[in-house]
């Protein structure tokens, strides 16, 4: 999942944390953050995700934390404090009905958004302190088909879906009430499934992760929604986009997928992608899964097959530095989905 937007210099003067939903259990690992890298794991939530973790995300103000997950209730959450994880929040009223891959939490913090393998494929709910609301109507345009990945535009007037098939990306105005009138198509779709979504921290572009080449398709945004696509990067990915994630500071774009290097990252300015960075000296272990920048925009992690599942780099306007050393109690397994917070 996708790493909360935070610009300005006091970001790096507070505690930092990181976290990985993964393909064993405990299904969500925790690492406090800091320009060392990982520190010592958190302990577990007492109540597990059942299964699989796909995404994973932290509220804005980094007091809770969510999981998309393989079983009932497919999303659990958390409250989050600088000691970890919290007693769970009740489920919601309303599940998501099937299994969940993706969640994100509104700007603002007060909604939440799921999507899930079945019909609506995505349900978005109130969120407080005291968790989960009553569910959010479904958009009158469903999605057609499983919702992989979940983001809302920075200033909360927008939330788009990733999803399995044609038109593979689906945007909808969002408000107090939920769900708008669903956004037109763009005019040159993403080619193949959409797996990942994510819109610039100053919301006037929009990018897809996607399955058939060139695997990361990106258009300007506003509030009319999807502009004209932006040229494809000079350098595609080289195999399936799974994540995608733009830099806090809106100059960089990365790609998590499923071929060597396993992750891409790029330049971004208002013309689109620049030159493709150099690929990392350390590479991850296999298939890119999920991809954040941290809030201070100084480290990117991927989640990925292979040992040690999770890979996190110091980053900079040079690109990628030297890996950190891997977290001494690892992610369990492939990691799906990573995101940082600070508080």
């Amino acid at each position: 999942m996708l790493a909360q937007k935070v610009i300005g210099a006091t970001a790096s003067a507070k505690e930092q944390f990181i976290a990985f939903a993964s393909l064993g259990a405990p299904y969500v690992s925790a690492y406090p953050w800091s320009a060392s890298g990982f520190g010592t794991k958190f302990a577990n939530p007492a109540i597990l995700p059942p299964s699989t973790g796909y995404s994973v995300s932290f509220s804005p103000s980094g007091d809770a934390i969510a999981v998309a997950h393989n079983s009932t209730p497919y999303v659990s959450a958390y409250p989050w404090s600088a000691s970890g994880f919290g007693t769970k929040f009740s489920s919601p009223a309303t599940l998501p009905p099937n299994r969940g891959y993706g969640v994100s939490f509104s700007p603002s913090g007060d909604a939440i958004a799921v999507t899930h393998s079945t019909s609506p494929y995505v349900s978005a709910y109130p969120w407080s302190a005291s968790g989960f609301g009553t569910k959010f109507a479904d958009p009158a345009t469903l999605s057609p088909t499983r919702g992989y990945s979940v983001s809302f535009s920075p200033s909360g007037d927008a939330i788009a879906v990733a999803h399995n098939s044609t038109p593979y990306v689906s945007a909808y105005p969002w408000s107090a009430s939920g769900f708008g009138v669903k956004f037109a198509n763009p005019v040159i779709l993403p080619i193949g499934t959409g797996y990942g979504v994510d819109f610039s921290p100053s919301g006037d572009a929009i990018a897809v992760a996607h399955g058939t080449s060139p695997f990361i398709t990106a258009y300007p945004w506003s509030a009319s929604g999807f502009g004209i696509k932006f040229a494809n990067p000079a350098i595609l990915p080289t195999g399936i986009g799974y994540g995608v994630d733009f830099s806090s500071s809106g100059d960089a774009i990365a790609v998590a997928h499923s071929n060597s290097p396993f992750i891409t990252a790029y330049p971004w300015s208002a013309s689109g992608f620049g030159t493709k960075f150099a690929n990392p000296a350390t590479l991850p272990a296999s298939s890119g899964r999920g991809v954040a920048f941290s809030p201070s925009g100084d480290a990117i992690a991927v989640s990925h097959d292979g040992n040690p599942f999770a890979s996190a780099y110091p980053w900079s306007a040079s690109g990628f530095g030297t890996k950190f050393t891997d977290p001494v109690i690892l992610p369990n397994l492939a990691g799906y989905g990573v995101d940082f917070t600070e508080r």
